[in-house]
């Protein structure tokens, strides 16, 4: 071999690998290294990009911490990073933020996630398609091999991560995920759990943050084996949910700032910050609240004619529209100001009023025999035209509160 091809040849040697896998370990000294060796058998048969795999010690007490540094003597492409602290969301900052690969990865030691999952799952990452991804075994294709004491605890917490976060991804504690690394630095800083419930909590953000998640149906058996406190996890992902569901709630988390650094931002050139999706929201509430007008109008008119039961209609939709709006189209939690925002709420009431009794002194005065069923119409287009004054008097109600 000439020195020409032997410099090419070392200089192929240092270059990141586009794919860094970590495998978090403790005490595993009798599972690591089937692991190691038939990830490494896997990646060198089947992916096309260059690989690395990183075994992260958890501070084992046992020998796992000299089998991994064995490993990565023996096995070409394999590294040891050693955590004096226990916890898989640790490790996987540690490694991840760190990382010089394009695309970070992890894998449970017990491989129960078919390997052949593992180019799906990474692929839209390398093409820029797609900002993180993980494994499902609650999506309808997968298949997956496990009791129904844990797959009814899987489905459970799924549930109440939807329920109380809003979540829409499928499942949450899949050890199976991958993200672009340059999105791994700016989102990592704002997960603050270290164990168990990182998973959870990356999601939830990278969802929030309105990062591009991709989904891969996965095939799972499950490892009998498994070391896992249910009992104390579900303690520590009840506190974790809460914590998460206090900062979206209290606007603490800096999404926007996030999104707009990853170049996410969708908001449309010329339109006001947050408009675009307010707008969405207020819309579909409106629509509510007009079906829920008409009908209190046409109850109550019998009784107290048209003036009083538009009044009456309109004051108690109204109050309604501002709490459903402060809360679900403002993103505005919590009882703090409730009573001056319905205050507020009530003045942009008022200019709803003036426009539709206008519309009915216009009415009675030009059209005196109408029915009742005109004066619901010539209402619910004044009502139409009310509605764009009360989203600008609602934003400007709602404008300095801490939202999601």
């Amino acid at each position: 071999m000439n020195l020409a091809a032997g410099a090419e040849l070392q200089a192929l040697d240092v270059r990141p690998p586009v794919l860094d896998i970590v495998i978090p370990v403790y005490n595993e000294e009798h599972t690591v290294e089937k692991c190691v060796h038939t990830l490494r058998s896997y990646l060198d048969a089947h992916m096309p990009y260059s690989s690395r795999i990183t075994i992260a010690d958890n501070a084992s007490v046992d020998n796992t911490l000299e089998v991994a540094n064995r490993l990565a003597v023996e096995v070409p492409g394999v590294r040891v990073v050693h955590l004096d602290r226990k916890g898989r969301g640790r490790a996987l900052r540690q490694v991840w933020e760190a990382s010089n690969a394009e695309v970070v990865a992890y894998m449970d030691v017990d491989l129960s996630t078919d390997l052949k999952g593992l180019l799906p799952l990474v692929a839209p990452l390398l093409s820029g398609h797609s900002d993180v991804a993980y494994g499902s075994r609650l999506a309808r294709s997968s298949r997956v091999v496990r009791g129904p004491k844990r797959e009814f605890i899987s489905r459970t917490y799924n549930f109440m991560l939807h329920t109380a976060l809003h979540a829409r991804f499928s499942d949450a504690q899949c050890g199976f995920k991958a993200m672009r690394t340059d999105v791994a630095r700016k989102l990592l800083p704002l997960v603050e759990d270290g164990e168990w419930f990182f998973d959870t909590e990356l999601l939830v953000l990278a969802e929030r943050a309105g990062l591009r998640i991709h989904e891969v149906p996965v095939d799972w058996v499950d490892d009998p084996d498994s070391r896992v406190d249910i009992v104390d996890t579900v303690k520590k992902d009840l506190k974790g949910m809460a914590r998460v569901g206090k900062a979206l709630a209290t606007g603490r988390l800096p999404l926007d700032e996030l999104r707009t650094s990853l170049g996410h931002n969708t908001e449309v050139e010329g339109v006001p910050p947050g408009m675009v999706g307010q707008l969405v929201r207020f819309g579909i509430i409106g629509v509510a609240s007009t079906i829920a007008y008409a009908v209190l109008y046409l109850l109550l008119h019998p009784m107290m004619g048209a003036q009083a039961a538009n009044f009456t209609a309109l004051l108690i939709t109204a109050v309604a529209n501002t709490a459903a709006n402060r809360t679900f189209t403002f993103g505005v939690r919590g009882g703090q100001s409730m009573a001056k925002h319905q205050a507020q709420g009530l003045a942009v009431f008022l200019l709803a009023w003036a426009f539709t009794s206008g519309a009915l002194v216009i009415v009675e005065h030009y059209v005196p025999h109408a029915g009742k069923t005109f004066q619901l119409c010539a209402l619910v287009v004044a009502n139409l035209i009310a509605t764009i004054c009360r989203f600008v008097g609602l934003r400007w109600v709602f404008r300095s509160e801490p939202t999601e």
